[in-house]
């Protein structure tokens, strides 16, 4: 599986921005897709993630109600509208994608940066 994420940028403070991720290959068997980030000297942080099947989701506390997390299976897509974006969402955030009977994340996008000026 090869995930494409795009969408990140610069914009201020109340602003809004979605983060796209294509996945590829072999995709049949996809079971949860994610996004997480990583802020300049932090670890690495899940910010929400949706299954593939049953459209269920979990979010980061820091982002319920600002953030949106939901997925295009004819396109093999997964989205996260990010609303009311605040200074400390600014990261690179990643995709991530797991499939049936692995129990953890074995595909990675590449990064997009979101910054967010206050």
């Amino acid at each position: 599986v090869q995930l494409q994420a795009s969408g990140g940028g610069l914009v201020q403070a109340g602003g809004s921005l979605r983060l796209s991720c294509a996945a590829s290959g072999h995709t049949l068997n996809l079971y949860v897709m994610g996004w997480f980030r990583q802020a300049p000297g932090k670890e690495r942080e899940s910010v929400a993630a949706i299954n593939w099947s049953d459209n269920s989701s979990y979010y980061l506390g820091s982002v319920k109600g600002r953030f949106t997390i939901s997925r295009d299976n004819a396109k093999n897509t997964v989205y996260l509208q990010m609303n009311s974006l605040k200074p400390e969402d600014t990261a690179v955030y990643y995709c991530a994608a797991s499939v049936l009977g692995s129990g953890q994340y074995s595909y990675w996008g590449q990064g997009t940066q979101v910054t967010v000026s206050s």
